[in-house]
């Protein structure tokens, strides 16, 4: 039996958590709430009194705390010869470790959630699916598209409902982003300032409100673009219910103004608002809607356009948002025990077979998965 030190047990960890105990694996969990920590063993954890007793002799090491703890657990993961996976980006800090970790023959698994986890996945898929069918060339355009929201099932009249502090949602509106729109770079001090329409190919195709999200540049190495394409489009990005930038507009004007300490102490204040105003209520369904497309042209034709488009919502499981992350990350914890993924750092698999198993478990876990192909 296969020892995971399990630490952050919240809306996402508590289900994985779970996850890998059902799955008959040894798991001591930790958390800063007693409450998540007696749920976790009463769902077949044992419980670690520490991080440092958490970890102990674990194959595995899963991070669902905050990013800044992430590459301290990472590196006393490499320490004892343990794989470490979490959910969150890969931080230059984490990246920093590969050949820390390749020396010791261990995978520091990251971004293999949602968003980052199962849109890498499908960005995978189309791009193999691509290479295959016969119409790459030399003259070939590129239009990639990634986007991925939580969304109210039920709308309401912010358009948006938190499943945690909304302050994390708050302070990603104050951060730039970069991505490619029209063969150039087109970098954004806000959201907003990039805001555009996307309609989703729905079986009810269905039009929201979305903008770039981050970084997205890095990732076009990640999926496997090659240097001296012509990339018109390249975006990973988030994706609202329409509506939503009008219910927030005084939210943007706001957050606009904040700075220094004042400023995070007003984020704080509007954060236990929106959390009491406009949290999901026991039961009631959350929504999440991701589409990753590929379209490729050459002189003014298609060659090839599909679109990874998912729709899911919680049920009788739980959360739509909660099995989504929790799933993945499970997945990942069985893939390097497995040694399936190979030692270093890297984030969501690329490995057709692995592939085919993220999507086959997204397949069970959403009510609407499907490859929509726009030129049959």
């Amino acid at each position: 039996m296969r020892k995971i030190g399990f630490i952050g047990l919240g809306n996402m960890g508590g289900p994985m958590a779970a996850n890998l105990a059902k799955a008959g694996h040894d798991v001591t969990a930790t958390d800063l709430s007693i409450g998540a920590v007696d749920r976790a063993v009463e769902a077949g954890c044992k419980r670690g009194a520490t991080v440092a007793e958490t970890v102990k002799d674990a194959d595995v090491v899963v991070s669902m705390l905050p990013a800044d703890w992430h590459v301290p657990l990472a590196k006393r993961a490499i320490a004892q010869g343990a794989h470490f996976v979490s959910s969150s980006y890969i931080a230059p800090e984490m990246r920093a470790l590969d050949a820390a970790a390749s020396t010791a023959g261990v995978a520091l698994v990251n971004e293999v959630g949602l968003d980052p986890g199962i849109d890498h996945v499908m960005a995978h898929w189309l791009m193999a699916d691509y290479r295959a069918s016969g119409a790459h060339h030399p003259d070939n355009e590129f239009e990639f598209i990634s986007y991925c929201g939580g969304v109210p099932k039920i709308p309401n009249a912010f358009r948006y409902k938190f499943s945690w502090s909304p302050l994390g949602v708050l302070k990603a509106l104050r951060s730039p982003s970069r991505s490619i729109r029209g063969f150039t770079e087109l970098e954004v001090s806000r959201p907003w300032d990039a805001l555009s329409s996307y309609s989703a190919p729905l079986p009810q195709p269905e039009t929201f409100e979305v903008y770039p999200n981050r970084d997205s540049i890095p990732f076009m190495e990640e999926y496997g673009f090659e240097p001296g394409w012509r990339v018109r489009e390249f975006v990973r990005g988030t994706l609202r219910l329409n509506g939503w930038s009008d219910a927030w507009a005084d939210v943007f004007q706001e957050i606009e103004t904040l700075e220094g300490e004042a400023g995070e102490a007003r984020l704080k204040e509007m954060s236990d608002k929106f959390w009491a105003e406009n949290a999901y209520d026991e039961g009631e369904p959350d929504r999440v809607v991701l589409c990753v497309a590929l379209k490729v042209s050459r002189a003014g034709e298609t060659v090839y356009h599909k679109t990874y488009v998912m729709d899911a919502w919680g049920d009788a499981r739980g959360t739509a948002m909660a099995r989504l992350v929790s799933v993945p990350v499970s997945l990942a914890v069985e893939a390097v025990l497995n040694r399936e993924i190979h030692p270093g750092v890297s984030a969501a698999p690329r490995d057709p077979k692995l592939v085919a198993r993220w999507m086959e478990n997204v397949d069970r876990l959403a009510q609407h998965l499907q490859v929509v192909d726009h030129l049959a």
